[in-house]
């Protein structure tokens, strides 16, 4: 009973080996093709704020601004819980915390427009803007008062406005340069791609930019802005967002949808523009399938109904703001846009009511999973490793606490990025 015993076989090792040998090709394309959860923090929310209006003080005057509506309209727990129909239970926490995150860092992710938000303007006046957005970015992390991800959004590639972008581009990253050097938090945006011809000439473009500079290669990724019917369905039937992908050569970061320009495009008449709509839904829906698995991340779009005016009227446009991330969140979209300081209360909100109100369960699931103690439902590694990255980006935004987490797991931090498949965590 104590030895080894022999099992019968019937193919020889070379059949094994063959097999091996003609799935090499493939090993590897699965390899460079679908890498994986990058294991870097996503950020909830971007925030939008046109070229000419990016000053020194934005970032905490939306902070205020969003504290002063607060202040107006939800004063405190039991008030914003009504508004937005947070259990009693997560009341005091959510509300808590939220106020933190306005006061210690209202924004996680700025963009600084230079596409529709900003508009044609003449090129001295363009150019003045964008070397002044690169100081302004660089002077922000070197004090410590920048957003933890921050860039720009360019014009896009198509012929009328492309020399505009580049040359924007250009100026933009030259003054991070000359300033001290590209900042790790650094986030481009490239606005209505239609062909993926037009993310490979965004890859040239950095690699130019690279070489000049002496960078590493693949140093500059980008976020590919979804906005248009053809970068969802090309002209000969093939899901052209998979082809984008492929075509950045490992620098596209994220997809982001673009509301109301991919709206438009489908015919959706203004009145009924919205991200849960069904046109909106099914292009989620594509660029999901076609992210999967390749570290290329998600942002759901925007609402332009902004929480201003009455309190009523402010608590309508929260209700229907808290509504569509909640929906985003379960839906796996973990980021969207917010296009008014009032946003970023029912923002924040809805994200930690989202991540607290699962936490005890979530945990409870991950810790059975690991101890093999069974339980009430039988998980396998693929709903451990969404558990554990369920976990971690609520930790990442500021929801849970790394005690709280560990407490209710009995894991580590680098052991909930291992379960979720992440590279390990730095201490």
């Amino acid at each position: 009973m104590g030895q080894q015993e022999t099992v019968a076989t019937s193919l020889a090792d070379t059949v094994r080996e063959g097999i091996g040998a003609s799935l090499a090709d493939v090993d590897a394309d699965l390899a460079r093709r679908y890498p994986g959860d990058p294991g870097t923090r996503q950020p909830v929310h971007t925030v939008y704020v046109p070229g000419d209006a990016f000053t020194a003080t934005t970032l905490r005057t939306w902070g205020d601004e969003a504290l002063a509506a607060l202040d107006a309209h939800a004063p405190d727990a039991d008030a914003l819980a009504r508004v937005l129909g947070i259990p009693d239970t997560l009341a005091a926490p959510v509300h808590d915390r939220v106020r933190e995150k306005l006061t210690r860092e209202p924004v996680e992710d700025l963009r600084i427009d230079f596409e529709d938000g900003y508009g044609p303007r003449p090129d001295a006046e363009e150019d003045e803007t964008a070397a002044r957005a690169a100081a302004l970015v660089a002077a922000a992390y070197r004090d410590g008062t920048a957003a933890p991800y921050t860039g720009i959004r360019m014009k896009c590639m198509e012929a009328a406005v492309r020399d505009r972008g580049i040359r924007t581009l250009d100026i933009f990253l030259t003054g991070l340069m000359n300033a001290g050097g590209l900042p790790d938090g650094l986030v481009l945006t490239l606005p209505k791609v239609t062909y993926a011809e037009q993310v490979t000439a965004m890859v040239r473009l950095l690699e130019a930019f690279e070489r000049t500079h002496g960078l590493a290669s693949g140093r500059i990724g980008f976020e590919i802005q979804i906005e248009t019917t053809q970068s969802i369905l090309g002209a000969d039937g093939r899901a052209t967002v998979a082809r984008m992908i492929e075509a950045a050569e490992g620098r596209a970061t994220s997809l982001h949808y673009g509301t109301f320009d991919y709206s438009a495009s489908c015919g959706v008449s203004a009145a009924h523009q919205s991200l849960d709509h069904p046109v909106a839904d099914h292009a989620k829906a594509v660029m999901q399938v076609a992210a999967a698995g390749t570290g290329v991340r998600l942002s759901d779009g925007s609402t332009n109904a902004l929480p201003v005016g009455t309190t009523e009227q402010v608590h309508a446009a929260w209700r229907l703001h808290h509504g569509l991330v909640r929906r985003s969140l379960a839906r796996a979209y973990y980021q969207g846009w917010d296009m008014h300081p009032g946003h970023l209360p029912t923002r924040y909100a809805a994200v930690y009511a989202f991540y607290r109100e699962g936490l005890e369960q979530a945990a409870a699931r991950l810790a059975a999973y690991v101890g093999k103690a069974g339980g009430a439902v039988m998980d396998e590694p693929a709903t451990a490793k969404a558990l554990s990255s369920y976990l971690l980006r609520g930790l990442d935004c500021g929801a849970l606490d790394t005690a709280e987490v560990a407490r209710l797991t009995g894991l580590t931090r680098t052991e909930l990025d291992g379960l979720a498949g992440r590279p390990v965590h730095p201490a």
